[in-house]
């Protein structure tokens, strides 16, 4: 769900996806017949892995050849069921079938890698009036046995299907499976996120289709945030949204024919939040140690590398002038948020706070 594997675009793309990070490498190859999958195909899978789910739950006997009617997979996935929603759906599993993924994940020696396609091959059945009876499926074994391991499954909203943007399903999912449901989320530097998605667009255009991710809100169950650091860093950072229902009028009209008794317990509604909040003092969100890995690597050698320039700078000055130069106090910075964007740093270095749990595998 936080890797580069499928287009985030519904146009036809055979540039392959090249991505590497630490010990993990990935490379998406498609065809020029039908371009490489995309974010919408993988519906399917999510369709697959809940069946194979389900099945185990029930303790029936799995495998990796599943067999339904395109009836089934178009209403799970929210699709229509007219014959032009049937073609799409064939074309999406030939786009399946002929993607090719080679990679590093979940490989026990070192660089060693899985090729494999989302779907070894499929099959269409007809009844005998020629109409479509049924569709035939084989899964790989590398997606196979990742379903089946329950530490690598994690349950998605339903309104995730609703979302209509590539880069809005990517981004879910990448929130999903590194937030999971802490309660104070975690951050996302832009460019790493540009780097993770695949996208062919250039990073401008990314950082602006994201800003209006955050200003439109479209993930369901998470609200979204943009953070600058004091160096001009952009950050994303994610938290869980309010569990409650949707917002209602503050007021009670004049008029209501019914009183409303004393003593009536909370609805599970809430009132509009105001455009501003104010917040003198925020504390800063930790970043995700333990569950972006490769991010913080390329992060702490950054720190590094600029702590080596300013050691290095400050000694060919003390050279230069023959003596010890004295030294500014630095305050420390504040923190504010208006209309749900963060500034936040400090003057100084300062280490980041690990005290967070890592976000749900």
């Amino acid at each position: 769900m936080a890797y580069p594997f499928f287009s985030l675009s519904k146009s036809h793309r055979v540039a392959p996806i090249d991505f590497c990070a630490g010990t993990v490498s990935i490379r998406v190859e498609a065809v020029p017949d039908h371009g490489m999958a995309t974010i919408w195909d993988a519906d399917i899978l999510i369709w697959a892995a809940s069946q194979i789910v389900e099945a185990r739950d029930a303790g029936l006997r799995t495998s990796r050849l599943l067999v339904a009617t395109p009836y089934e997979i178009l209403r799970f996935i929210g699709r229509g069921t007219s014959m032009r929603d049937y073609q799409r759906l064939k074309a999406a599993l030939d786009r399946l079938q002929s993607t090719t993924v080679a990679t590093t994940i979940r490989q026990p020696a070192e660089g060693r890698r899985h090729r494999f396609s989302w779907i070894n091959e499929w099959k269409e059945r007809i009844d005998r009036q020629g109409r479509p009876d049924g569709i035939d499926m084989i899964l790989p074994d590398w997606f196979y046995q990742a379903v089946l391991d329950d530490a690598l499954v994690l349950t998605i909203d339903r309104a995730y299907f609703d979302l209509t943007g590539g880069l809005e399903r990517w981004l879910y999912r990448i929130v999903r499976k590194h937030g999971g449901r802490q309660r104070r989320g975690w951050r996302f530097d832009f460019r790493h996120l540009h780097q993770k998605s695949g996208s062919l667009s250039p990073f401008k255009r990314f950082a602006f289709e994201l800003r209006d991710i955050i200003r439109r809100q479209p993930l369901p169950g998470y609200t979204l945030f943009a953070e600058i650091e004091v160096g001009g860093r952009m950050l994303l950072a994610f938290e869980p949204s309010a569990a409650c229902g949707q917002a209602v009028e503050t007021v009670v009209p004049s008029g209501t024919r019914i009183g409303v008794l004393s003593g009536t317990g909370l609805p599970c509604h809430r009132e509009p939040k105001p455009g501003v909040t104010p917040s003198p003092v925020e504390e800063k969100r930790a970043l995700n140690l333990d569950s972006n890995i490769e991010s913080n690597l390329e992060e702490r050698a950054r720190e590094v590398e600029n702590l080596i320039r300013g050691a290095a700078k400050s000694l060919s000055s003390t050279a230069k002038t023959g003596g010890i130069g004295s030294q500014r106090d630095h305050k420390p910075g504040t923190s504010f948020r208006k209309d749900g964007f963060t500034a936040a740093g400090s003057g100084k270095t300062s280490r980041l706070s690990q005290d967070d749990q890592a976000g749900e595998p």
